[in-house]
């Protein structure tokens, strides 16, 4: 059902610098209980000002009401302009309209709202409903700090963006008890962002206000399971049924880097056979649709015979029996309690896991690893330098020890050399 606009306007009196006797009479335009004032250009006495109007016993009195009915009039013409043009409507549109000013210009709201219907079918839904979560807070930002439910696209200034950037790390969703962390504040700045680079594309601004602003996003750690962790929830033994599949599914990724919706995607023509005459896994991430080949390992080829035949993953047509990520999330949190795990164990964890202790780690080289990721360049995979570092600090320890053995070895060859 189409939500309806509320509508209404009033005048009222302000005071005019240095007259006593007169006051300008300002128009106040009310939509969806967002308010704009401005002035109407008429200066009347004050005495003759009762209730919104003039008092209509004196010829100046019905002049004025008479020129009040003329804006009121106007202003509705443009009210039902829009209604019929279904158009944006807002305080500021109808005041801007009875005004003249902007008449085709762009607002703010209408531009996301473009962006998100041109982007419905491209955009994959978790993506999409983040861009709608921005929606929200820009919303919030113009009614509880600008007073207003919309703004022009060129009354967007670098000043609107750092004033928003501000709003959001003071905001406190209700669904939350503490204020949003940075990077958080600056993914809603970069979807902005690239929402009003698309105006700017589109030709619906002249200029940028993100020319000059800089995001800052902090550093964040990838957690993975090592490799005792991953032999405790592997091996744990799990009574309940449900918590064995999660787990299969989990240990499944942990093998072959894949994120959740690649798995749930997974079909038996995804299985053939390598060059190598062993099982390959052979998919594109929906993601990106970047190719995906992995040689699976013996550990993944056994879940995969596992639930081979499933009537769940027969009716769907897929490898493995679905399940939604929220779920499965939350029975691995289960998971992980009952295996005295204190990482956040979310099903990404896998993908991680594989990165690094699966592959990274036994010293499988980081091409490598970045094409079975299905990363578009190596520098994605880049995100797990650390673990490479460890890896090197490892290697190099392992050198040192062979060339101490070596040496022993040559001395104890040659006593001739051991005497000098």
């Amino acid at each position: 059902m189409e939500k309806r606009t509320t509508y209404s306007t009033a005048f009222i009196l302000r005071r005019c610098k240095g007259e006593n006797q007169q006051a300008l009479i300002y128009c106040r335009i009310t939509v969806d209980m967002m308010r704009t004032e401005f002035s109407i250009k008429y200066k009347v006495r004050k005495e003759l000002w009762n209730n919104g109007q003039a008092r209509g016993n004196c010829e100046e009195g019905k002049s004025v009401n008479a020129y009040l009915k003329q804006v009121e009039a106007q202003i509705f013409h443009h009210y039902r302009e829009m209604l019929v043009e279904r158009k944006l409507i807002t305080a500021e549109a109808l005041k801007n309209a009875y005004l003249g000013l902007n008449a085709n210009e762009h607002s703010l709201l209408r531009l996301i709202e473009y962006h998100n219907t041109q982007h419905e079918h491209t955009l994959e839904w978790g993506t999409l409903k983040n861009y709608f979560t921005t929606q929200k807070y820009v919303q919030s930002y113009l009614k509880e700090r600008l007073r207003t439910s919309d703004i022009f696209l060129s009354h967007l200034k670098y000043k609107f963006i750092t004033d928003f950037e501000f709003f959001l790390r003071k905001h406190v969703p209700d669904d939350h008890h503490k204020p949003m962390g940075n990077n958080t504040v600056m993914k809603h700045i970069e979807r902005l962002r690239k929402m009003i680079n698309l105006a700017v594309r589109m030709e619906w601004m002249e200029r940028d206000p993100f020319a000059a602003y800089q995001q800052k996003f902090q550093k964040v750690e990838r957690e993975f399971l090592s490799k005792e962790e991953l032999a405790l929830v592997e091996f744990k033994d799990l009574k309940i049924a449900r918590l064995q599949w999660v787990r299969d599914l989990f240990i499944f990724s942990c093998y072959t880097g894949l994120a959740y919706i690649d798995v749930m995607r997974l079909t038996p023509k995804n299985i053939t056979t390598g060059v190598d005459g062993e099982l390959w896994l052979v998919t594109k991430r929906k993601k990106t649709t970047n190719q995906v080949l992995v040689p699976l390992l013996p550990k993944p080829v056994e879940i995969i015979n596992r639930y081979t035949g499933h009537p769940r993953s027969q009716t769907d047509g897929t490898l493995f029996p679905n399940i939604s990520n929220q779920k499965l999330n939350s029975y691995l949190k289960e998971i992980a309690d009952l295996c005295n795990i204190n990482k956040n164990l979310t099903f990404h964890l896998a993908r991680h896991t594989f990165a690094t202790t699966i592959t990274l780690t036994n010293g499988v080289p980081i091409e490598s690893v970045s094409k079975m990721l299905g990363h578009s360049a190596i520098s994605t995979t880049q995100i797990y330098a650390k673990v490479i570092e460890k890896k090197l600090s490892d290697d190099m320890r392992n050198l040192k020890r062979k060339l101490e053995s070596d040496t022993i070895h040559a001395d104890r060859s040659n006593p001739s050399r051991s005497q000098n």
